[in-house]
């Protein structure tokens, strides 16, 4: 079978793929605008409760939803690459808790509420400060993908160290703020956080056409730089918008682990490594695994909302676990 049939097979399976998972994002997007304590027919609401129940609550926290899912698997699928190590991911890395972490601050110094864009470049610093520090690590030879990521771990650990002793320091509001940021919810997402969506969106649209790029990378920093890649400008502009991204998620639902590092792991298992084809395909299974882990958070209980943090760690951890026991076998 010649080279070129096998792309031409290659490329019709990533297409397939794309055209199923929107078509699966679609149907997990109106499920989920339907269900709850109410259910509502989103194309036909019924009287003044179910539109207002509908524009004002369920569907500022499905384009949350969309928006942070995408956002968290993108940038596990790109610090993966970056760093060289298939099992980073922003919240395993410590990159969320970074984030949070510099939220806290802001929260404790502040005479006032932060806005949601102080919020949102308050996240990406604590972000960009923890990702620069895991970058700089990583290019070091003498520290192992083992070691690196056991160092992403304890900054994780340090900063959730660092906010549970703030809820003894704090009143009742920045205590509800801080359960908020370190369990991870979009319960209180409303329109005006939204307005953090006019930042996200086209910085992730940029990110998902840097696989080239990334492929080029992955030939290793001397190869690309014959191909007249400029690395270092490269490995900045990533990081720059990783933690933009990293930083928004976490202003608006607080700390979400593992999506960013099982859906580019499946995706990479499934299909392959091409990341042109590996980063939108992310952002949208990124976006609709969230959305259902919040469908999930909200319909288990009867009476009250899980965290979704509590859900997505629950569906990632074991395959964490089986991912980490894959790669000490091989």
């Amino acid at each position: 079978m010649s080279l070129n049939v096998l792309l031409a097979r290659q490329q019709s399976r990533w297409r397939f793929s794309f055209w199923l998972i929107v078509s699966l994002l679609i149907v997990v997007c109106f499920f989920s605008l339907s269900v709850g304590e109410l259910w509502i027919k989103p194309w036909a609401p019924e009287g003044d409760l179910e539109q207002q129940l509908l524009l004002q609550l369920r569907l500022p926290r499905l384009l949350a939803a969309l928006a942070i899912g995408a956002s968290l698997a993108s940038s596990g699928a790109v610090l993966q690459v970056l760093l060289g190590n298939p099992l980073a991911e922003p919240g395993v890395l410590g990159i969320s808790g970074g984030a949070s972490l510099a939220l806290v601050a802001v929260l404790f110094f502040l005479p006032f509420a932060p806005s949601p864009m102080l919020t949102m470049f308050t996240a990406m610093g604590g972000a960009l400060l923890f990702t620069m520090i895991l970058v700089g690590l990583s290019r070091r030879r003498s520290v192992s993908m083992t070691r690196l990521l056991l160092i992403g771990v304890a900054l994780g650990i340090l900063s959730s160290a660092v906010i549970t002793w703030a809820f003894y320091f704090s009143d009742d509001l920045s205590m509800r703020q801080l359960m908020y940021w370190l369990m991870g919810s979009l319960g209180g997402v409303n329109w005006q956080q939204l307005s953090l969506l006019f930042f996200i969106v086209p910085v992730l649209a940029v990110l998902c056409c840097q696989g080239e790029k990334l492929d080029i990378l992955m030939l290793g920093e001397l190869h690309a730089r014959q191909l007249g890649l400029n690395v270092t400008t490269l490995r900045w502009k990533l990081i720059l918008m990783v933690s933009l991204l990293v930083g928004s998620a976490v202003a608006l639902a607080g700390i979400i682990g593992f999506i960013g590092l099982v859906v580019p792991h499946l995706i990479r298992l499934m299909l392959g490594t091409e990341n042109r084809f590996l980063l939108p395909l992310s952002a949208l299974a990124g976006g609709g695994l969230l959305v259902v882990a919040d469908t999930l958070s909200r319909i288990l209980l009867p009476s009250a909302d899980l965290p979704v943090g509590v859900v997505t760690t629950s569906l990632g951890a074991p395959v964490f676990i089986w991912m980490l026991m894959r790669a000490e076998l091989d």
